[in-house]
């Protein structure tokens, strides 16, 4: 990690800093070694060249998902990295393939959800966003397709989550090898449980974690075969024994404790408890209640986890009853005895205390009493009894309390690890390792010790792993890797474990001695390793001692080593428990060896332990590791912090800076050749122009820089520390030389743009003086023509005002003779009309008398001879209604139909009489109205001509006498007055035909209102219908279900012991109805005929056997025809599938549906399940969906349960088909005619005037089983095409990357092939749609089916590919946005696409009752397909949409919600806000205030238990019902139905051949 020394003057660089670790900043100066930087926070920081590293600005503003891809793998931009994903709610990281996951301190359940778990299975290892169940799946997957043994190593301090990390590992694990339920319990979920019992007795409160691991656990799971979990197994290393007798404040004693506190009352006052306040054990801290725990609740939850696991009733009594003995030992105080040396028991409390223990414990008050304060030593001359002081006694009694924890925590192991159970055919597991982290604190004793020792053993591991992956990555890569250095901590596992002369072995040493002191000990060390660099020794302490680990100098307190060392019973106690009457305590001791006790009762825990741990690395060493390393963000414990130097010091304990080490040993920079020349194309523009390969491309560039050490791999450049700042900094050259040319045009630009924005501003100044002495000069002609104007205009007015007068007097003179001869014509006129009115009149009034007495005889004609077709008609009515007696129950029903329908007629008909009435009323008066106006303007007019005629004569006739002035006078004023007379006329004439126009206008709105009415009333007649139908169904199909419950209720009659003298009855009873058998219906029992044949013959029923059985020969023979026809692809005939047509027809003229028992139903739905076997075909699929639908539909609107005929409202039928049902009834005492003429009865005039069925038991369970069949074939077919186009949508959700052509403007060939590369995967799935389509439509299967698969698919597309772009975020570009969209462009264009043009059959035309709707329907009709496929992609339609659009920042979170995508959550929109990334023209997403408010948001909807899951579920059910089918279906004519010519030439099936009318 040194730093690089290419820092130049303006680049981006991080420094140190005192508060935030690392700051970055710009460099201002480089003086020598000395750089000046000028940091982010404001501040000038001086520093080393060698203390600073470069920063990456072209960093993604998301941070990356693997640190690998970091262009600088150093300190702080791995922090950065970090403390990026960490701010958007991202806590896993990986490098390489070691997962960081960082303890959000916040329940995150949307990242382990069952969608979750189903999304990474399965998924290759790094194509999702980082998770705990991506490194599971590795780890099963490589077990699975390799056959080794896998291991996952989950580290990190006390808070860091590891607990929870294993947990969901363990579920994950559980998930994938899941079984079914053996016992009542699976292995599984005894693994799972035994975390809450585990953690209940090994898991404390502690200063960094209120949930803290005191032990170290490793969980084997093993997996059979299959890789089904067969067995498991758990190890615990070096609990914290010293716990249970000793804590500070603010840490807890172990939970259970506390747990038993709060039990029930009962249990409470069995064992003697209170307060935990009341116990030593546990009021040495003044913490008694964690925040948000129930202990309470935690209790009965711990019952329960037992439960599962195994352990009894009586064991957990016992388990309790122990651990309170253990709380009661600790409230034994002692006070200094009569003799010297001597100790006896405080007080009566302490006296109560002793009596409860020896009680829980069931031994003797006083043999407890004396191991706790006596010793008795063995020597060869006597046996000497020696007692305890009173601090002794203690260290006796916390001694007694340790020993009996540590071993019920070992009984509680064993006993987990027994009732699991290990497979011991297992040849594979996955090995779980959950192991305190590296720790250091002030006082650091015997357990942070081995703790850190630990952690060197797995330092060591895991760096051999590192190194190894290096290995594996160079020689995949094919490159030279053999310099490479590699650090080893081997020395300092051999200082602490070697023998001899290892630390665990002096120790063990200085405890075999009696003498020995931890001073002595301290010294012992001093001497030994004071020449070793790792072991430091204080100047100011005599017993401490410093050992630099891995990850720091660690200062350890010697004063307890030895006495946490040793682990011994002492024999008092082992004899006290050994004679306990408690079977569960005295097991807890077994009895020790003959040998063992006699020898040194000395046991080393640091030798075990480095047993244990050698043990533990040898089963690691033969497993392919993985490692997750959990880091604590803060030491508050609360969400959103992110301390810099608590980070860092966790990474560097982790190991994590220690495998970057590795890393910057060699190539720490790796880039693909694409991202290469991605990024360093523009440093040899040439080399991209040119038509290399991208490998000899990234080769020329390399050498045109001059760059030494770096290598090249098969697809990958692997670039030496500091030189990918190197080429960085040349790059930034280039582009700031770039941006210098870009900045000089641009200053061009803008002159250029100025200069002509002054000349055009000085033009248009000229422009506009020269217009307005232009418009001066304008208006002086224009008033010199305005006055030659007005001079014209007055001398015109003078010349035609003399005109007007001349001409006025003229025609006052014609005028006055115009009237005069006017008047004459006029009375003239006026004498002959009158003659001719009265003539018209009485022609009128002859003609009118001829033709009322011509019409009255025709109407006595008439009735008479209707009233003689009447009384013959009543005749033959009357005979009729004798034939039709035994009608007479369905006449009366019909009557009162006839009769309701008579009053609505009748009301219809007098409210339409009504209108109609008032319709010609109204007529009737404007017509009167209309013609009295004519008959006025006809006399005015006969008038006008008459005086017109007059006056002509007058004038004629008159002499030239010029003298008769009077005349002429009166003439004058008479031609005014009849001038006035005819212009009132005029007047009265317009008045008039105003009046008529309005009455015209109101008889228009009259008709109008009157169709309106007369629609509404259609409308409502219509309405009434539906009503009427719906009505008739509903109770059709109540009657149908009510019948079904009833024959299943007989049934289960039948089959129950009440119902066996229903079996006793005779068999030949029961006879089933064969074409050859005679009129025996719905097969019914002739009980009479059979006792009368009974009494006469005695042989009778032998004669009747014979015949019976030739009948059912036969039947059986037609129904093997039936079979083996039905087993062969027949096709179809006119679109309808030709085996249902033929099983119904058989069905249907056997009454199969209509009798007790058959097999044939059984054998038919054989037949369509041995069809169905190969599950990958999909025309035979389609072809049994096709007729399964059409079968399943004749039988839903013909069959009917037993007993429902009185509950059904019959149909309407015409006479001429009840006629012939009624003959057909009659001829039945023929077998053949009657199969015929049943049939034809049911075919004449379509499906609607079909009668149903009384079915039988068999028949609905028919119907049931084909129901069934149907929606497994609906489901296979949607199954089989998700299968197929799943992995093309795993190609569609990313983008591919363009080649390196693309790179290079101008190359318009090149980027035409990318294009059409981009959808070609979309064009496969929109082939594979065209293909299922093709297959459905020729199998002609209903477009409702059809539909519904294309609307389940489009959602399956919908979910996977919106799933998978909220879990990786290289999906979330711009870039891949507009992929998408080009992509569901192809499927809107397919949606639209998918219809098929069906010609309408002529004669189901004609019966259609509108002739609107015929010509409607004549022409063609469009079956649509996709049906509403097309919205179910509406999630990832919206949120590509929010990835194209531009000016994100600029949108508020209302746009966002309400109008881009209304259809995503708040947590789905957070989660695509702050994975996207702009790779085409580096924008930003929205804005930190809308990122803020989504979290707000997402707060809420948590606190108010919403769910938070981001993820879509695919929906698998069966989206559609029977009646759904048959309501969208049409009708099916059966009846012109081709039978096969396998039956056609049999006798067996003639009735197949007859056809309807």
């Amino acid at each position: 990690m040194a730093a690089p020394v290419n820092i130049v003057v303006g680049s981006h660089a991080w420094v140190e800093d005192p508060s935030l670790a690392w700051i970055d900043g710009e460099v201002l100066r480089i003086s020598g070694h000395e750089v000046h930087v000028h940091t982010t926070n404001g501040k000038k920081v001086v520093t080393n060249i060698s203390k600073i590293f470069p920063k990456d600005t072209e960093a993604p503003p998301g941070g990356v998902d693997d640190m690998t891809k970091l262009s600088y793998l150093h300190e702080p931009g791995v922090l950065q990295n970090l403390a990026t994903r960490y701010e958007l709610n991202e806590i896993y990281t990986y490098t390489g393939n070691i997962l960081i996951a960082i303890n959000p301190f916040q329940r995150l359940p949307h990242l382990y959800d069952t969608h979750m778990m189903e999304q990474y299975k399965g998924a290759t290892f790094g194509e999702l966003s980082p998770h705990v169940f991506a490194v599971a799946d590795v780890a099963y997957r490589a077990m699975i397709n390799e056959g080794k043994s896998n291991s996952i190593l989950v580290s990190g301090e006390s808070g860091a989550g590891k607990t929870e990390t294993t947990k969901m590992l363990m579920r994950y694990l559980a998930y994938l090898g899941g079984r079914s339920e053996v016992e009542g319990r699976t292995v599984e979920q005894q693994v799972l449980e035994s975390n809450p019992v585990l953690e209940a007795f090994g898991n404390a409160k502690t200063i960094r974690n209120n949930n803290s691991s005191r032990f170290g656990k490793f969980v084997e799971l093993q997996f059979d075969k299959n890789g089904r979990i067969s067995g498991a197994a758990i190890r615990t290393y070096l609990l914290e024994r010293s716990r249970v007798c000793q804590i500070s404040y603010p840490e807890r004693n172990y939970h259970c404790f506390y747990l038993l506190c709060a039990a029930p009352p009962e249990y409470v006052e069995k064992f003697k408890l209170g307060s935990p306040k009341s116990f030593h054990y546990l009021n040495q801290s003044n913490c008694y209640e964690l925040d948000g725990v129930n202990d309470a609740h935690e209790y009965l939850a711990t019952r329960r986890a037992m439960d599962i696991v195994g352990i009894s009733e009586q064991e957990q009594e016992a388990i309790f009853r122990v651990v309170a003995a253990i709380l009661h030992l600790g409230n034994i105080d002692f006070a200094k005895g009569k003799e010297i040396d001597s100790s006896v028991i405080r007080d009566e409390k302490s006296r109560f205390h002793l009596n409860t223990t020896a009680e829980l414990l069931m031994c003797d008050t006083q043999s407890l009493e004396d191991a706790l304060i006596k010793r008795v030593m063995v020597t060869p001359e006597e046996i000497i009894t020696k007692t305890l002081d009173p601090v002794a006694a203690l260290g006796s009694r916390d001694a007694l309390a340790k020993t009996i924890y540590s071993r019920l925590f070992d009984w509680l192991v064993n006993k987990l690890n027994i009732s699991i159970g290990q497979d011991p055919n297992s040849k594979s597991l996955i090995g779980v390792l959950d192991i305190y982290g590296f720790e250091s604190f002030k006082c650091n004793s015997f357990e942070q010790f081995c703790i850190n020792f630990t952690n060197e053993k797995l330092q060591q591991h895991f760096n051999q792993h590192v190194f190894k992956m290096e290995q594996e990555e160079y020689t995949k890569e094919e490159i030279n890797w053999s310099y490479i250095e590699f650090v080893d901590n081997q020395d300092m596992l051999d200082m602490i474990e070697k023998k001899p002369g290892g630390i665990i072995s002096l120790l063990d040493e200085a405890c075999m001695f009696p003498k020995s002191t931890h001073e002595t000990f301290a010294q012992k060390l001093y001497q030994t390793f004071k020449n070793n660099k790792r072991f430091i020794k204080p100047k100011l302490s005599r017993t401490d001692f410093t050992i630099s680990h891995y990850a720091g100098e660690v200062n350890y307190q010697a004063d307890q080593f030895l006495d946490k060392n040793k682990d011994y019973v002492v024999a008092e106690h082992q004899d006290l428990l050994i004679a306990s009457k408690c079977p569960f305590v005295a097991g807890l001791f077994p009895p020790l060896p003959e040998e063992s006790s006699k020898s040194s009762k000395f046991s080393s825990i640091g030798s075990r332990f480095k047993l244990q741990l050698q043990s533990l690395m040898e089963t690691l060493s033969s497993t392919e590791p993985h490692y997750i390393r959990c880091v604590k963000p803060n030491n508050v414990l609360k969400p959103s912090i992110f301390e810099n130097f608590n980070i860092i010091q966790q990474l560097r304990c982790g190991g994590v800076l220690e495998a970057i080490r590795i890393s910057c040993a060699g190539y720490p920079t790796r880039r693909t050749f694409y991202e290469f020349l991605h990024r360093f194309g523009v440093l040899a523009p040439e080399v991209l122009e040119g038509n290399n390969d991208d490998k000899v491309a990234c080769q020329m560039i390399l050498d045109k820089k001059g760059l030494k050490g770096y290598q090249i791999g098969k697809t990958k450049v692997f670039l030496r520390a500091g030189q990918m700042a190197e080429l960085d900094a040349r790059r930034a050259e280039v582009l700031g030389n770039a941006a210098r040319t870009i900045q000089r045009q641009i200053r061009t630009y803008i002159a250029r743009k100025e200069f002509i924005s002054l000349r055009k501003v000085a033009i248009q100044l000229q422009s506009r003086w020269r217009g307005k002495m232009a418009c001066k000069l304008y208006e002086q002609l224009r008033r010199e023509a305005a006055a030659v104007k007005i001079q014209k205009n007055y001398h015109r007015y003078i010349a035609r005002k003399s005109y007007t007068n001349l001409r006025v007097s003229a025609i006052a003179l014609q005028t006055g003779f115009r009237a005069m001869t006017a008047r004459n014509e006029f009375r003239f006129r006026k004498e002959t009309k009158a003659a001719i009115v009265i003539q018209a009149h009485f022609r009128c009034h002859r003609a009118s008398s001829y033709y009322n007495s011509l019409q009255k005889a025709a109407i006595v004609s008439q009735c008479g001879w209707r009233r003689r077709v009447a009384k013959r008609e009543l005749k033959n009515l009357k005979m009729a209604a004798r034939e039709t007696g035994a009608l007479k129950e369905a006449k009366d029903k019909l009557e009162k139909r006839v009769e309701e329908l008579t009053w609505r007629l009748q009301l219809e008909k007098r409210l339409r009489t009504d209108l109609e009435e008032a319709k010609a009323q109204e007529i009737a008066m404007l017509q009167d109205a209309l013609h009295a106006m004519q008959i006025q303007v006809e006399e005015a007019n006969s008038r006008v001509i008459k005086e017109q005629e007059a006056a002509r004569k007058a004038i004629e006739e008159a002499p030239p006498v010029i003298k008769e002035t009077p005349v002429i006078i009166q003439d004058t004023e008479k031609v005014d007055k009849l001038t006035t007379e005819v212009e009132s006329l005029k007047a009265l004439l317009l008045s008039e035909r105003q009046t008529a126009e309005e009455a015209k206008q109101a008889y228009a709105g009259a008709q109008a209102r009157n169709g309106g009415l007369i629609k509404k009333l259609e409308d409502a007649e219509r309405k009434a219908d539906q009503i009427q139908d719906s009505v008739q169904r509903l109770e059709e199909k109540l009657s149908n279900i009510e019948s079904e419950n009833q024959v299943l209720r007989q049934q289960a009659l039948a089959i129950s012991p009440t119902g066996k003298a229903l079996s006793t009855r005779p068999k030949t009873t029961i006879i089933q109805r064969t074409p050859d058998n005679g009129n025996i219906l719905n097969g019914e029992t002739k009980i009479a005929s059979d006792l009368s044949l009974a009494i006469s013959n005695q042989r009778g029923p032998e004669t009747e056997e014979k015949p019976q059985k030739s009948l059912n020969e036969k039947q059986q023979e037609n129904q093997d025809l039936l079979i083996k026809c039905i087993s062969q692809d027949l096709g179809f005939s006119g679109g309808r599938p030709v085996a249902a047509c033929v099983i119904y027809k058989c069905l249907l003229h056997w009454r199969s549906f209509e009798v007790e028992r058959t097999s044939v139903f059984d054998r038919i739905i054989q037949t369509i399940g041995s069809a169905l076997e190969v599950q990958d075909n999909s025309d035979a699929l389609s072809y049994w969906l096709s007729n399964s639908s059409t079968l399943l539909l004749l039988l839903q609107r013909t069959l009917k349960a037993s007993g429902a005929a009185s509950m059904t409202p019959q149909r309407r039928r015409s006479t001429s088909a009840s006629l012939f049902g009624r003959m057909s009834h009659g001829l039945r005492a023929s077998p053949q005619s009657a199969g015929i003429s049943f049939l034809n009865g049911r075919m004449l005039g379509g499906m609607d005037d079909l009668r149903q069925v009384e079915a039988k038991y068999p028949a609905l369970l028919f119907k049931q089983q084909l129901t069934a069949f149907l929606e497994k074939i609906y489901g296979m077919i949607r199954d089989n095409l998700k299968k197929e186009i799943s992995p093309l949508l795993g190609l569609c959700i990313q983008a591919p990357r363009t080649s390196r052509a693309s790179l290079v403007k101008g190359r318009a060939q090149a980027n035409a092939v990318a294009q059409q590369a981009l959808i070609a995967h979309w064009q496969s799935i929109v082939k594979s749609l065209d293909s299922y389509l093709s297959t459905l439509r020729a199998n002609h299967v209903p477009p409702f089916l059809v539909r519904k698969v294309c609307t389940q698919i489009f959602s399956f597309i919908n979910v996977q590919l919106f799933n998978s772009l909220l879990l990786r975020r290289e999906c979330c570009s711009f870039s891949n946005g507009e992929y998408l969209k080009a992509g569901l462009a192809e499927l809107e264009q397919w949606c639209s696409n998918a219809t098929e043009e069906v010609s309408i059959n002529q004669s189901l035309v004609t019966l259609l009752p509108c002739r609107k709707f015929r010509s409607l329907f004549l022409t063609s009709a469009y079956i649509q397909y996709a049906g509403s496929a097309w919205d179910e992609l509406k999630h990832i339609r919206q949120a590509v949409g929010f990835l194209v659009i531009h000016q994100k920042p600029k949108k508020t979170l209302n746009e966002i919600t309400n109008d881009l995508c209304p259809v995503l959550s708040i947590q789905q929109l957070y989660r695509i806000s702050t994975m996207y990334w702009d790779d085409k023209y580096g924008t930003h997403s929205v804005s930190s205030d809308v990122i803020s408010s989504m979290r707000i948001l997402m707060t809420e909807d948590s606190n108010n238990a919403v769910s938070s899951s981001f993820l879509l579920d695919d929906d698998s059910s069966i989206p559609f019902s029977v009646d759904d089918i048959s309501k969208s279906m049409q009708q099916i004519d059966i009846a012109d139905v081709d039978p096969p010519p396998v039956i056609r030439e049999n006798s067996g099936f003639v009735f197949l051949l007859q056809r309807s009318e």
